[in-house]
């Protein structure tokens, strides 16, 4: 099993396969607007930016499970992510990370990526998994780790084959 099995609705509506990225490595993060660490849209952003020609790309996912920080529907939270941060990168639908009704995704990256202490949950917005060319997860990053922090493992999984 891999990443590549999943699809997702985009923000803007569409059914995306995850198959479309096929090769690439993925940065997969549950995103909020009005969370302490928002800011690393800043960083997020400026990994995409960095790396898109190598075949990367952040994938933002948003959420409202964590303090209802995340309360805009689509049309807003694009609004808001393109007016503050200029985000280019691919977001999606608003989704539950946790939970049973926890998007398939996720559950399966918490499954592979375990948290602190092999905690199946995620904690809190801004968490990440790192997917490798082959779609499979090599690394989660706690939401206090920043996106800036970890341009080392990307560039690790960048130079692997598929």
């Amino acid at each position: 099993m891999s990443v590549y099995e999943f699809t997702a609705r985009s923000i803007t509506g569409e059914e995306v396969s995850l198959a479309d990225f096929r090769g690439h490595v993925l940065l997969i993060v549950n995103t909020a607007s009005a969370c302490g660490f928002t800011p690393q849209y800043e960083g997020l952003e400026m990994l995409h930016e960095k790396y898109k020609d190598q075949a990367f790309a952040v994938l933002g996912f948003p959420c409202n499970q964590f303090g209802g920080q995340e309360p805009g529907d689509e049309a807003e939270i694009a609004q808001f992510c393109k007016t503050k941060f200029d985000i280019e990168f691919p977001m999606f639908a608003k989704i539950n990370v946790n939970g049973d009704d926890a998007h398939p995704l996720f559950k399966y990256l918490k499954k592979e990526r375990p948290g602190f202490l092999g905690s199946g949950m995620i904690k809190w917005n801004f968490t990440k998994f790192l997917i490798g060319r082959d779609g499979e997860p090599v690394k989660r990053y706690a939401p206090t780790e920043k996106p800036e922090d970890i341009q080392d493992d990307i560039n690790e999984a960048l130079s692997k084959e598929a």
